[in-house]
């Protein structure tokens, strides 16, 4: 998921997806501690889009005070 995608986004829409991908890596830890994890790099790339979200919905929550 690239930053430019989320950007046109609401922040409803950010909230609802920040959601899935926490349920996501919880689901992939899981996965990770009974073995079961295939694609180990999954985790990595939800981390970081986690963070995207986080970034834009900060951005944007700036931009709605000033």
């Amino acid at each position: 998921m690239k930053a430019s995608d989320l950007t046109p986004k609401t922040q409803d829409e950010l909230t609802t997806e920040l959601g899935k991908l926490k349920k996501e890596q919880f689901n992939l830890r899981f996965q990770r501690a009974t073995g079961q994890l295939e694609n180990t790099s999954r985790v990595k790339e939800v981390r970081r889009d986690i963070a995207r979200i986080k970034t834009i919905a900060r951005q944007k929550a700036g931009t709605a005070k000033a």
